[in-house]
């Protein structure tokens, strides 16, 4: 068994769901955060390679089980070849699209294997669609829904969050930073658990934690756990301009 993939066999519905948490997050990062690394790691000139996602969040890309029928569904094979005959973002997109699958694959086999009923099902089903796809994150598409929630959740009021996020900044030269500003409590009759609840971080999908430090792209201005884009609070005082992981990528070519 490859390093990392060390199994615990989840039963209930919530820990399927953790697993299939920790496995997202870790295909997440391997296709934002370390895009660079896993697009090294995937040599066309190598075998067939798949990219694995571990419950522990972290990413491996390696040579499919040798066991037949291996112990859990398979990520897709040969996603190295089609490396350099396609555009770095279409290529990530095809990647991301595949992983969604696996992702899903993986958590009904346990479904199917612990023997959840119906309601169990549709319960895990709800579970993982509150988050967005793979795909979405690495396409941008989470970004657009969660900007467009924003707009339309801030159209009647006078304050944009975009503009508390300047408020914020104090001065041009300062980067956005710390985590989103709630509204005032009586704008809308809104108050701050509601406006909190619909920020959602660009790379994960996870909702706003008042715990948590954020950073704002000055992009494409969607807000990010600072552990997802590995920024602490003391580096992002140092930063003119912060450009999420997408923004950057985005602007690269491969020769």
């Amino acid at each position: 068994m490859m390093d990392g993939a060390q199994q615990y066999n989840p039963r209930t519905v919530e820990e399927v769901f953790r697993d299939f948490k920790g496995r997202r997050a870790a295909l997440v990062k391997a296709l934002t955060t370390d895009v660079e690394e896993f697009y090294q790691q995937c040599d066309p000139e190598k075998e067939n390679l798949c990219l694995y996602g571990f419950p522990s969040e972290s990413w491996e890309v390696n040579l499919p089980a040798e066991e037949v029928p291996p112990e859990l569904p398979e990520p897709a094979l040969g996603i190295n070849f089609a490396r350099d005959g396609m555009q770095e973002k279409d290529w990530l997109s095809l990647v991301a699209v595949h992983s969604d699958a696996w992702l899903l694959s993986v958590a009904f086999y346990f479904g199917a294997r612990f023997g959840f009923d119906r309601a169990d099902r549709r319960r895990l089903f709800n579970m993982i669609n509150d988050l967005p796809t793979i795909f979405e994150v690495v396409s941008g598409t989470a970004k657009k829904q969660s900007k467009d929630k924003s707009s339309m959740s801030n159209h009647s009021s006078t304050k944009s969050k975009s503009n508390s996020k300047v408020a914020q900044r104090g001065s041009e030269s300062q980067i956005k930073y710390s985590r989103p500003q709630p509204k005032d409590d009586d704008e809308d009759g809104l108050d701050e658990d509601d406006e909190q609840g619909e920020t959602l971080c660009g790379a994960c999908g996870e909702n706003y934690a008042s715990d948590e430090f954020w950073i704002c792209c000055d992009i494409c201005e969607v807000w990010f756990h600072g552990k997802c884009v590995k920024i602490t609070p003391a580096r992002a005082e140092h930063i003119k301009q912060y450009k999420c992981p997408s923004c950057t990528s985005s602007k690269r070519t491969r020769p």
